[in-house]
Parts: C-alpha cells; structure tokens; sequence
C-alpha cells in the first residue's frame, strides 16, 4: 500500500481488493454465458493478471454494475434472482427496529423471501451470538467452486456491513468459520472479516454452514438510523459496502498507529488530529466516511491487544491495564467485561484450557 508523504495534501482512498473476489463475483455472469468484458473495461479491470489488485472504488462500481445488468443484486448466483431494489427494502423493514437484534431477525426473515438457496439465523448463548448461514441447497457441484465461495463472502459482508451502519459504529467479529478450503485471497479475510477466519471443507455432496461469532452484548445496541441517513447510505449501494468497515481504511488505520504508539499515553480526539495537521471536524468526518469513529477505534485496539496480551503472556491484569492506559484495574474490568461477556481472569483460564487441550 502506498503512503502519503504530504499530511495537508487530498487524501485519496488507496484501499485494494485481491482478484480473487473479482473472480467469484464474476461466475454468476459466466455461467449464464454472458461476457464480462464489457463490464469489465468500462471499470477499468484486467483480470488477466490473477496477481494483481484491484482499487476498492472499481470494485465497487463492477458490483453495482453487475447487479443492474442482471436485475439481480445477488450477481446470478442463486435459482432466483434477488432483484434490484431489494438491499433497499431490506434496509427500509430495519431501520425501525428498536435494537440491532431485531434488525437481524427481520434481515433473515426477509432474506428467507428473496434468497430461499440460503437461510438464516441468530443465536445467542453463554455471552457469544452467532450468524449462522447455511446452504438450503448446494450452489455448486464443487464445494471450492468461485461462484459457492463468494456466495458466502458476499452475503455475510452485506450483513455484516449493513448491522455496522445500522449500529452507527464498526462492530467486531470474533471468528468467522467459512464452509469451504482456504481460497488464495483469503489474506484478506483479515481485513474484511476477521484475523480469526477458519476453513471448515464441506463434505463433497453436502450442504454447507458459515458460523460468524461476536460478542453477545452488540446485539442489544439500539438502532442509529433514520430515513435521511438511509437516503444518502443508499446512494452507492449495495456496492457502497465494499467500502466501508473494513481494517485497512486509511485514516482509520493512521489513528489507530498513533494510539498505539503512544500508550501507556492516552491521546485524545485533538492530539490526534493536531498530529495530522487536521482540525478535529475534519478527522471526526473522515473517520466517518471510513465507517468510524475515535472511541471505536480506540475502544477496538484496546481490546484486540488486552485479548492478546491474556493469551499469549503471562502479564498480571494490573499490568495490562496499565500498559493499555486505564487509569485502574476496575476501569478495565469493566470495558472487559462489555467485550467479552467475562471477566479477564475468566477469559484467561478459559483460553489456557483450550491450549492444553489442543496440545
């Protein structure tokens, strides 16, 4: 990734995407014998190297493209087309619902009506919940097979992306396990998803299951949006998602550097942006745009480095939380407690017993 070497020069988005999502969203139109290189010039795309990367807006454009020469948001993947309209309407029957919970169940029942291939489901148990997506059917004879991958790929970052606006902040998931073998791009899966993304291969003949996990307590958030926000989420979507809540946005990623560097410091919201040459209006927008903000991302990088640091030394939890910034050790239980549903010491105990077990 390029960096910017003027701070008071336009930031530009230089946010990639490996070929291998190019591919998979491809294979509904290839399958229907269409060819793809009209749409592909007119974004200016060159699949024929399989190495390169591929500019976030492109990508973007090619998505929502796709969907207008198909009158199918779901790309031709499925035996129904998912006309165009319906992210729309899935947006408009959530944006009423009083907590993120209930948004997620009218986005799976809804779902059920416009995409029967795949079905739905939340669960929730023991501080963790789940999106479970599962195969009514088999997409495809090879379990491997582009057009199957993206299928998931695809719809669990709509979700996904679509609960994060809905929440109005970027929402963590612990784990994704995906139904099918490690697929070559799938060093994104880090930045899209989660580092914590496994590869279960469904049995050869069978249908298969997506299980993404995430911390119970998100599911309780209370809705943020209304009609004028929706009006102006929808100009660029569904391929607006591409853009948005991703781990390797630029400001995003600049701000979460400077609080890294500075702790045990704590930097606010003005010594960030006075660090960057930007008005604190500026930063608080940018960051926005991004899908942000400065406490979520403050809040995220304390948490990924408090859940490594338990796991990986044998740090006492004062120590923790006093290199990550808090002021006292009940502070951090505290914030321990509203990402994991535990306490740390419970964390801890719970995670050396997995590795025992695994060893």
């Amino acid at each position: 990734m390029l960096h910017r070497t003027n701070p008071n020069a336009p930031m530009r988005s230089q946010t990639t995407v490996a070929m291998g999502f190019v591919t998979g969203m491809l294979a509904g139109l290839r399958r229907q014998g269409r060819n793809p290189a009209p749409l592909l010039a007119a974004t200016d795309i060159d699949i024929a190297d399989t190495a390169s990367r591929i500019p976030i807006e492109r990508y973007a454009a090619l998505y929502n493209r796709i969907n207008r020469e198909l009158d199918d948001e779901g790309f031709g993947l499925f035996a129904q087309p998912m006309r165009i309209g319906s992210f729309e309407f899935l947006c408009r029957g959530c944006i009423s619902a009083p907590t993120l919970a209930e948004a997620l169940q009218r986005a799976c029942r809804f779902l059920h009506i416009v995409l029967p291939d795949l079905t739905l489901s939340i669960r929730r148990h023991h501080g963790q919940a789940e999106l479970v997506i599962s195969e009514s059917r088999r997409l495809a004879a090879d379990p491997d097979d582009p057009g199957r991958v993206f299928a998931f790929e695809w719809l669990l970052r709509l979700l996904h992306g679509l609960a994060c606006w809905l929440a109005g902040r970027g929402l963590a998931l612990d784990s994704v396990i995906f139904p099918y073998r490690r697929p070559p791009h799938s060093a994104d899966y880090a930045l899209i998803f989660t580092e914590d993304s496994r590869f279960a291969p469904t049995v050869p003949g069978g249908v298969g299951t997506l299980v993404a996990s995430f911390n119970a307590n998100l599911l309780d958030l209370p809705i943020r949006r209304d009609e004028a926000a929706l009006t102006n989420f929808l100009d660029g979507a569904p391929g607006k998602l591409t853009t948005l809540y991703r781990r390797d946005r630029e400001m995003v990623t600049r701000v979460r550097d400077l609080l890294r560097t500075a702790l045990p410091a704590t930097l606010s919201l003005d010594d960030i942006a006075d660090r960057l040459h930007l008005s604190p209006r500026t930063m608080h927008r940018r960051l926005e745009e991004e899908g942000s903000s400065f406490r979520a991302i403050k809040d995220a990088l304390r948490r990924d480095m408090a859940l490594a640091r338990l796991t990986k030394s044998r740090d006492s939890i004062a120590e923790v939380a006093a290199d990550l910034g808090y002021a006292d050790t009940s502070a951090f239980y505290r914030a321990f407690v509203e990402w994991t549903g535990m306490a740390p010491a419970h964390y801890r105990q719970k995670w050396a017993g997995k590795l025992a077990r695994a060893t």
